[in-house]
């Protein structure tokens, strides 16, 4: 088959890729290299069933003859990591909505399926562990820049399933936890790459809170597989899918393994999430204490 994945320089995106050549689908990646990467994809460059288009989703001209041309797509182009929601959050709503905008508009009208990546943090402040699709959603203030990622998400989530609704177009929704794995970097304040490049070079490693919250990581490679799988699946037309893992780490634990397994010399600094990124992170933490006890980014 012929598929398409923007974002496909990205994180998941490029392993994405790596797994659906490796199957034997032809691959074309649309990426503007914003935080996706080329390094990411370079070893697929001369491959036959390979092609790298350095664009974005946002050329409708494009998207339109991408999508009319392929099977299937997955729609992993956005923003991503905390750092980058902070700092640019026009960015931020503009490319995740009007990205999935373009790329549901031109699926419906060449009836292609899609999947369309959420993310746990449309759970908000939701305090119900284990989190369901089912769950109602409650997220922050609107002047809480912290909550325009979640909200922009959750604003996807309703348009892709109202062209399902109207259209019975086959679309899935796949809500990621935390990912992890190789070709991630710390540069929009992924936790586990961060720890190991601090520890790498001995320099503190920055523990939010007292670090007792705590996560669930998924290996990247477990997730595309899933991934994968969801479009292959009629049965997950018209869903929200939870996709991530179960084992949970403090990210205390996590900053003394990352010491540990390089032999670092580095001490563990704790701040507070005011002090780091201000907009009621801490208070929403004080609030809702098992927020922390369900495994999201």
């Amino acid at each position: 088959m012929k598929i398409l994945i923007t974002g496909g320089a990205g994180f998941v995106g490029s392993h994405l890729a790596d797994k659906l050549i490796e199957q034997g689908h032809e691959i074309t990646v649309l990426d503007d290299l914003s935080t996706g990467r080329y390094s990411n994809v370079e070893h697929l460059e001369g491959h036959e069933r390979f092609r790298l288009i350095i664009d974005t989703v946002l050329n409708q001209e494009l998207m339109e003859e991408l999508v009319r041309e392929t099977d299937r797509v997955f729609h992993m182009a956005s923003a991503v990591g905390v750092r980058l929601i902070m700092e640019q959050p026009v960015k931020t709503i503009e490319t995740i909505f009007h990205g999935t905008d373009v790329v549901l508009k031109f699926c419906s009208r060449y009836r292609k399926r899609v999947l369309i990546p959420s993310t746990s943090e449309v759970y908000g402040k939701g305090a119900k562990v284990p989190f369901s699709e089912e769950d109602d959603l409650l997220t922050g203030a609107t002047d809480k820049h912290r909550w325009a990622y979640a909200c922009a998400k959750t604003l996807d989530e309703f348009l892709a399933l109202a062209h399902f609704k109207e259209t019975r177009l086959p679309v899935v929704v796949v809500r990621l936890f935390n990912t992890v794995g190789p070709r991630q970097t710390g540069q929009y304040g992924m936790v586990v790459p961060r720890f190991v490049h601090s520890a790498i070079k001995n320099e503190p490693l920055t523990v939010f809170g007292d670090g007792t919250q705590s996560r669930c990581f998924g290996h990247v490679h477990d997730v595309v597989e899933g991934l994968a799988k969801m479009l292959e699946t009629p049965q997950c037309f018209g869903q929200v899918i939870n996709l991530g893992n179960s084992e949970e780490t403090t990210i205390l634990g996590l900053a003394e393994k990352a010491i540990e397994l390089t032999g670092s010399r580095s001490e563990i600094r704790y701040i507070s999430y005011d002090e780091a990124y201000g907009d009621g992170f801490e208070d929403m933490r004080r609030r809702v204490p098992s927020l922390e006890k369900a495994g999201r980014a």
